[in-house]
């Protein structure tokens, strides 16, 4: 691949991009954990991406994207949208590589991620998250400063960047079983994650998880094109999934491999939590304890080569609390 391609916005994620991705986070940042968890006789593999030094996978596409700026670009900086997973990504990158960063937020973003991102130095801007239109806000400061816009999900150096996690577990597997995995279970927002990780497991089946109620890929998936999510969506504690439209990148990959969806409740994601923590000592927010919720509520089959996500650990104190306590 030129130089040019790999710089082009309009390009497809390959797997070869994924790779190129994953030898650059890979000079920077260990492995996360591949923890293996019994499931009523069967050991499942937890990838732990709540243990990233932001506690979360976006860190990936974050650094793959803004390290392929152009020194322009860099000066100029980036602006994203987010509820603060992608935004902490980003805005860890900017720091690192002394990027100006403005992370677009909702206002019921949770305090955690909103102040850690903050923290990290990037400018943030909220918005309604059912009445802005938080694309509209981007383009129009990248207008203004002529910044790089950065989306959380619809972007091939997003997908090949999310796509490094999908091959550590590949070779994790490898390493620990002799086996690559046969199942991947994704928690799904946008699909960066899934789709990234289809592209390095392409033997692998593909399973998304969504919460109930925000589960527009399952749908899209099953009618075999893009649909929004339903009007009046439900209020939800798995922030980071709250996609209210996926993206053709994503979309397009996971349908070619036939992925199928499942959405999880509530209830089911709190005893995914609960399980988490007491089994694996691990702090799982919400929307990334939907993979595992999965599995437990048995709604996905666990196979001896079944691996998960649990994709974020960006959880108010509060709210983890409650839940843990199983209040």
């Amino acid at each position: 691949m030129t130089e040019q391609y790999l710089l082009s916005a309009d390009r497809q994620p390959t797997l070869e991009g994924v790779e190129r991705a994953a030898a650059k986070i890979a000079s920077i940042l260990p492995a996360t954990p591949l923890l293996p968890l019994e499931i009523d006789g069967t050991t499942i593999w937890c990838k732990a991406e709540c243990l990233q030094p932001i506690g979360a996978f976006k860190i990936r596409g974050g650094w793959h994207r803004l390290t392929d700026l152009t020194d322009d670009q860099r000066r100029h900086g980036v602006v994203a949208f987010s509820s603060g997973n992608h935004a902490q990504g980003v805005a860890w990158a900017a720091r690192e590589l002394d990027v100006p960063a403005t992370i677009i937020m909702p206002e019921d973003a949770p305090q955690a991620k909103r102040r850690n991102t903050g923290a990290l130095g990037a400018k943030v801007i909220t918005y309604d998250r059912m009445n802005g239109n938080r694309e509209q806000l981007a383009a129009e400061i990248a207008q203004d400063t002529g910044a790089v816009v950065v989306p959380s999900f619809d972007d091939p150096w997003i997908v090949e960047g999310q796509g490094s996690c999908g091959l550590e577990i590949r070779e994790q597997m490898l390493a620990w079983t002799g086996s690559e995995p046969d199942q991947i279970i994704a928690c799904c927002g946008g699909g960066g994650l899934a789709s990234g990780s289809a592209l390095a497991n392409p033997e692998a089946r593909i399973i998304i998880v969504e919460p109930e109620g925000w589960d527009d890929m399952k749908r899209s998936l099953e009618g075999g094109k893009i649909v929004p999510v339903e009007q009046n969506p439900p209020a939800t504690e798995c922030d980071a999934l709250q996609t209210l439209l996926v993206s053709p990148i994503t979309f397009n990959i996971l349908k070619d491999r036939n992925a199928i969806g499942v959405a999880v409740s509530p209830a089911e994601v709190h005893h995914a939590m609960r399980v988490a923590f007491e089994k694996l000592q691990l702090v799982v927010e919400p929307g990334g304890a939907v993979a595992l919720a999965a599995i437990l509520a048995g709604k996905v089959p666990a196979t001896e080569r079944t691996a998960i996500t649990l994709s974020g650990g960006n959880v108010d104190h509060q709210l983890f609390a409650k839940i843990i306590a199983g209040n």
